[in-house]
């Protein structure tokens, strides 16, 4: 499946959830719409846990 009808997919899930839901409802679609897009990164192997929590820059100070 491509990026293109993912984003389309998830659009119409807010577009729907909004209208019907009103902006809560919006709110909350998104905000798990971004948990399971991090989880299945995670699952793919593409995150690590070290990645949520290492500095940015390795160097030491």
């Amino acid at each position: 499946m491509s990026m293109a009808v993912v984003g389309l997919i998830a659009g119409m899930a807010l577009g729907f959830a909004g209208y019907f839901g009103g902006f809560g409802a919006f709110l909350l679609v998104a905000a798990l719409g971004a948990v399971g897009f991090v989880v299945g990164r995670f699952v793919e192997g593409d995150f690590e846990l070290g990645d949520f929590f290492r500095p940015r820059d390795d160097r030491r100070r």
